[in-house]
């Protein structure tokens, strides 16, 4: 009979620490998602070639999960605490300089060395990301086996998440503009310095409050056949509730990176107000912070599906509101009104409900997807699992800015003014008229809807884990893991 190792009941403690890890995470994702396109295209001068260099990189992106996520399945070397934390504390480190690399500010350089130092930049961004995200995500299936634990874990890693999006969000948007509503390039240098430092921070303080509980060597035997990535990839197309799980996520950023890129824009020359936005979008995360103490009971009575499946509803009704306005219910006059905003916020606010609800339990879904896997094929693989769930995300998150900024640059968005003291070619948000910003306005509520129905597909038609089969599948595990004690 194998010795059990002695660790302390699950508490506040494990929660508040996995939300530090997604903090850690999201002070270098968040300020990339909001920042990056507009850097790369309004200062550097790069909107003909962004579109397709993000999604070439976000196809190496994608790539390069699963590889990481296979890398860590595989390593059998015994860590002092815990291979996941071991990959995570390596790849904190790189944060700091990876993130500060994709925002080197040098307008007045040829096109092609800007383009070298873009896809450089993010590719070394990018592989310390890889190996700190990858391994955290897979730990929530490992620090409890009890639902209503994971919900607490995925709740709370939806409040390290709005944390880390709060900072690039509300307190950027004063110290990287200038006052002509341009982009300041030295200062986001600066800013992702300073951001992956705190990333940093976060970090250690995760390792050092996180309680590994669940037996990761519970199938690893001498008989085990070795690991064979081709085969557990075939697992996870097989995997019903991680597919779901990934296609609802996938519609997310394709729909909301995508927004993400047009919104920022409109607040430059819709709303006229570039400080303003950040406040809004702040705001408009309240809902999931209201919702996230009551996630843990409403899981228990309701299970995360279900929840999941009305939170979907809510976040379409919310984008068709947004949709609906600038189809006449908004008078049209060559000024926005103050009407429009507070719908827009409105309906910011009902859509985030809606996302509330579905990111409290969204990594939960993924650990419960984990131990489907295992329900069904006898192997957990939670590095594959979850980094094939990373691998379609970050597919994704490329495709939703690339649409966007193609559909953008189809209504006008291309470079429209040179430098004098460079000769370089930048954006200059002045210069674009009213009927543009009205498009770019209407645009943000179609890719919004987008997010919405894509959300409701892959976790009302495709998810299959309900509350009634979640406790037929965990009884059987807890059977199956007591026998092989």
């Amino acid at each position: 009979m194998k010795t059990q190792k002695q660790t302390r009941p699950f508490s506040i403690r494990d929660s508040i620490a996995y939300a530090a890890g997604d903090l850690g995470c999201n002070m270098s994702f968040a300020l990339k998602g909001t920042i990056m396109p507009l850097f790369w295209t309004q200062v550097m001068g790069l909107s003909a070639w962004y579109s397709l260099l993000i999604v070439i990189l976000q196809v190496w992106d994608a790539i390069n999960d699963p590889l990481i996520g296979t890398m860590i399945d595989s390593d059998r070397h015994k860590y002092r605490r815990n291979k996941f934390l071991q990959y995570i504390w390596a790849g904190s480190i790189g944060l700091i300089i990876g993130g500060a690399c994709c925002f080197i500010p040098v307008p007045g350089a040829p096109t092609w060395a800007k383009i070298i130092i873009f896809m450089a930049g993010y590719i070394i961004w990018d592989a310390f990301y890889t190996v700190a995200n990858v391994p955290y995500g897979s730990l929530l299936s490992l620090i409890s086996k009890d639902p209503a634990d994971r919900a607490s874990l995925s709740a709370w890693r939806s409040v390290g998440s709005i944390l880390g999006n709060i900072l690039p969000m509300v307190i950027l948007p004063f110290l990287v503009y200038n006052e002509d509503k341009s982009l300041n390039g030295p200062m986001v240098f600066v800013a992702a310095l300073v951001m992956g430092a705190l990333g940093f921070i976060c970090f250690q303080f995760m390792i050092k409050n996180t309680e590994v509980r669940v037996d990761t060597e519970v199938n690893c035997n001498e008989d085990q056949p070795k690991f064979n990535v081709f085969k557990a990839m075939g697992n996870f197309l097989k995997n019903r509730p991680a597919v779901g799980a990934t296609l609802a996520a996938m519609g997310m950023f394709i729909g909301m990176q995508g927004a993400n890129t047009a919104v920022s824009v409109t607040f430059q020359i819709y709303f006229d107000n570039t400080q303003i936005s950040g406040i809004v979008s702040a705001f408009s995360m309240l809902p999931v912070v209201i919702f996230t103490p009551l996630a843990r009971k409403m899981v228990v009575k309701y299970g995360k599906k279900e929840l999941s499946i009305v939170g979907s509803l809510c976040y379409i009704l919310g984008a068709v509101v947004l949709f609906l306005a600038p189809l006449g219910i908004i008078p049209v006059t060559e000024t926005n009104t103050g009407l429009d905003l507070i719908i827009y916020i409105v309906a910011q606010l009902i859509m985030a409900l809606g996302m509330g609800i579905y990111s409290t339990v969204s990594w939960a879904m993924m650990g419960d997807a984990i131990d489907y896997n295992e329900w069904k094929t006898g192997n957990r693989e939670e590095g594959v699992v979850y980094s094939l769930h990373s691998f379609f995300r970050k597919l994704a998150q490329g495709v939703g800015p690339a649409v966007a900024l193609t559909i953008m640059q189809g209504m006008g968005y291309v470079n429209n003014a040179i430098d004098p003291k460079t000769g370089a070619e930048f954006i200059d948000v002045n210069k674009f008229d009213w009927a543009f910003a009205q498009d770019i306005r209407f645009l943000v509520a179609i890719l919004f809807l987008v997010a919405g129905v894509m959300l409701f597909v892959g976790l009302g038609l495709v998810y299959n884990l309900d509350k009634k089969t979640m406790d037929v599948m965990n009884a059987e595990l807890t059977d199956r893991r007591k026998a092989a004690e």
